[in-house]
């Protein structure tokens, strides 16, 4: 077990699978509180009770202003502080230029941008009164490339991209640094719904679908591997602990390389 967040308490949002797992399970080897925050009762309480006595689930969905701002404020009450939150949880959107719709839209905004403004601005009285704190929003690189995903969800990530670079020069004076990550070509299961989706198959099932996605990104980067959860959870890790004292208003692009040679490579399978 490493320490480089003991005594930290972080609340990780979509935290019942893939990254927010990866990072759950990341955060709680070295040293921190852990609050896993998502839809997945059933796999939330599971994966708390795996990873022990220092990690708790709640129940909650970001597109819920109520459920955003439960996850945070029993958090402090639970632990008594917070100092680290990774908005996290996102998922897939629908809508072309030709065809999209105001319910399109709305959702998007509700999954991948409000979710992200509001987890901050309920986690920022709590950080202050903590002395402090780390905000990491999970971003994409389909905010800084075409076909990286469908032109909603590419926005909608490039605001939150934005919003975060913005935040943390607001927020940087008083003792908060807010940052992004950026993946390139994660094997997580939004390929084939996100976490809902994944929850309604067997196990079986969804590692079919992992181990043929894998193949499939190993082809979309120069690298030739595919991305996976644990390489955005050690992003998440340097950017919480105290080696990213010095960071902030950054995006961290963890993608193989995938930005610099888009034009070589088709969109993701």
């Amino acid at each position: 077990m490493g320490e480089r967040l003991n005594g930290r308490v972080a609340v990780i949002t979509g935290g019942t699978s893939g990254i927010g797992a990866a990072t759950a399970e990341l955060f709680a080897a070295e040293g921190a509180k852990v609050v896993i925050a998502g839809r997945s009762r059933d796999k939330g309480t599971a994966l708390a009770d795996q990873l022990g006595e220092n990690v708790v689930y709640e129940h909650q969905d970001v597109t819920v202003e109520a459920d955003v701002r439960h996850v945070i404020d029993s958090t402090a009450e639970r632990f008594g502080r917070l100092d680290v939150l990774f908005n996290n949880a996102g998922g897939p959107t629908a809508g072309n230029v030709a065809d999209i719709t105001a319910e399109n839209i709305d959702y998007g905004v509700k999954l991948l941008f409000t979710s992200v403004a509001l987890g901050m601005r309920y986690a920022v009285p709590q950080m202050l009164a903590s002395g402090g704190g780390a905000i990491i929003n999970n971003s994409s690189v389909a905010a800084l490339r075409h076909l990286q995903g469908n032109i909603l969800y590419s926005a909608v990530k490039a605001a939150v991209t934005h919003y975060s670079r913005l935040a943390g020069v607001e927020l940087g004076p008083r003792g908060i640094r807010v940052n992004v990550i950026s993946p390139g070509a994660i094997a997580t299961p939004i390929f084939w719904g996100g976490s809902a989706r994944a929850n309604t198959l067997p196990d079986e099932e969804n590692a079919r679908k992992m181990a043929k996605l894998q193949g499939n990104l190993a082809k979309a980067n120069p690298l030739k591997k595919s991305g996976l959860a644990w390489d955005i959870a050690t992003a998440a890790l340097f950017l919480a602990s105290d080696e990213g004292r010095f960071v902030n208003c950054h995006d961290l692009v963890v993608d193989g390389g995938r930005t610099s040679m888009f034009n070589e490579y088709p969109a993701v399978p």
